[in-house]
């Protein structure tokens, strides 16, 4: 240590170079004024500069003084010259810090490291995935559109995902919304019990369904979504020529009506049956397969202003329930009665219509649609409902020969054969062209209220939709 001396010039590039590797000036002299030099060549780096692992130069470090100071005074160069070109090397790492540049031109293999990844295809990376959402049970304000951070599908076992193109709005999640469904999840919760889309992923064990593949759904609830992923078994080959707007208002409907008549009603030919909600998704589907059983006659209620266009599906009788009684109208058509009752009133309305039956006729309540009489749960109504619920003993249907059914769909979600087969009974009516779905409107999710107020103010005629992408015209 003692044969390291420096002049004052020395000093103050000493000073300097310390300032530059470690902050702070040392306790050195500070009167030093430097004299002029000249500018001396640097070494290339690599001679001069020890490197990390990582190819980056190697900054002096604060605390090794004595390395500095035995440099500064070799006897081989000048302390001058040594220190210049110290400092060259010192301003060369801090803008190779600054810059994350190596000091040695990387490698063929490590350039192609540092490119930003490409995005995959079909990625939903750049724009979040939208669902509709109920947040409480009441008005039409408890259905948010909120947004969630896009990932890749991972579907799992059995499963596949989706992205829906078009979504059904049924009667059942009006009640949700007023939460007089019943089994409900917990609040929060995304409903919509069908849908299409395309494929997009399909996890392990799903032989049947590919990437690309058009698909209808079929679930309890959870369809309000633009990406969703299902059980492959709850989803059905959509047809080349069917659209989805069409798959999307099929299941629900069709299956329901098609239950109803045939498997519970036993639907033959020569058979009268009344359809409540004519112009409705199910009434449109009842009176679209009554037509392809012989000589069956159509009651069918609904407003005026659809009476011609029931006409045109079917229903030989429209009834306009706002000014006339369907008993009495019924009555003076067929004096017996009808063979099947279709109900998704309740109340007071399955008791008329189980007065209505024929000998060995059939009402099938499927619905509870008095509950719901405004944007709200009404007590009132809910009070009146059940106060009307038809009630019937055993003795009395052995008396009357009739029968009263119920029927859910949503209770026969275990039942997948049973309702795989019915689905592939519609599709063979379908592309025979003897039923078609009818849309009444499509409304992008945005506008899910001005949807709900389409079919809870009974405007509809036909299937009511709801689509992530753009609004369309009705």
């Amino acid at each position: 240590m003692s044969s390291c001396t420096l002049s004052s010039d020395d000093t103050l590039l000493f000073r300097a170079l310390q300032k530059l590797t470690c902050g702070t000036p040392g306790p050195l002299n500070r009167r030093a004024k430097p004299r002029p030099r000249s500018r001396v060549p640097p070494r290339p780096l690599e001679s001069t500069v020890r490197t990390l692992p990582d190819a980056r130069p190697a900054l002096p470090s604060c605390a090794p003084s004595v390395q500095l100071c035995a440099q500064v005074g070799n006897p081989a160069m000048s302390a001058e010259k040594e220190v210049a070109e110290l400092a060259t090397s010192v301003a060369a790492a801090e803008a190779g810090a600054g810059e994350d540049a190596p000091s040695q031109p990387p490698k063929a293999e490590a350039a192609s490291d540092l490119q930003p990844p490409k995005a995959s295809e079909g990625s939903a990376a750049a724009s979040p995935l939208r669902s509709l959402v109920i947040t409480g049970f009441g008005g039409y304000d408890k259905v948010k559109l909120q947004s969630r951070p896009a990932a890749p599908p991972a579907p799992g076992p059995g499963q596949l995902t989706l992205r829906v193109r078009a979504c059904g709005l049924n009667f059942a999640d009006l009640m949700a919304r007023q939460g007089v469904y019943d089994r409900l999840p917990p609040l929060p919760f995304t409903p919509g019990m069908e849908g299409a889309g395309v494929v997009i992923a399909v996890g392990e064990g799903v032989s049947d369904r590919k990437v690309g593949d058009r698909v209808m759904v079929l679930i309890r609830l959870g369809m309000w979504q633009e990406e969703v992923t299902v059980p492959s078994a709850n989803t059905f080959l959509m047809p080349d020529a069917m659209t989805f707007e069409e798959a999307a208002a099929l299941l629900v409907n069709y299956i329901t009506a098609y239950m109803i008549l045939f498997d519970l009603g036993n639907l033959r030919p020569g058979h009268s049956v009344l359809v409540h909600m004519a112009a409705g998704g199910v009434g449109m589907a009842a009176g679209q397969l009554c037509r392809t059983v012989e000589n069956v006659t159509v009651f069918g209620t609904a407003s005026a202003g659809k009476h011609e266009m029931l006409k045109e599906n079917g229903v030989m009788y429209p009834i306009d329930y706002h000014t006339a009684d369907y008993v009495d109208e019924v009555k003076k058509i067929s004096p017996k009665g009808v063979d099947i009752v279709m109900d998704p009133l309740g109340g007071s309305d399955t008791a008329k219509g189980y007065n209505l039956l024929k000998p060995l006729g059939k009402v099938v309540t499927y619905g509870m649609s008095n509950l719901v009489t405004g944007p709200k749960r009404n007590l009132m109504a809910l009070a009146r409902t059940w106060w009307n619920q038809f009630s019937v003993t055993a003795m009395q249907l052995l008396q009357t020969n009739r029968a009263v059914c119920g029927f859910n769909l949503g209770n026969l979600e275990g039942e997948v054969e049973l309702v795989r087969n019915v689905v592939v009974r519609l599709l063979a009516l379908y592309n025979q062209g003897q039923i078609k779905p009818r849309i009444d409107s499509v409304w992008p999710f945005e506008k899910v209220v001005d949807a709900m107020k389409q079919m809870q103010e009974k405007k509809n005629v036909g299937k009511v939709l709801l689509v992530p992408g753009p609004e369309k015209e009705n």
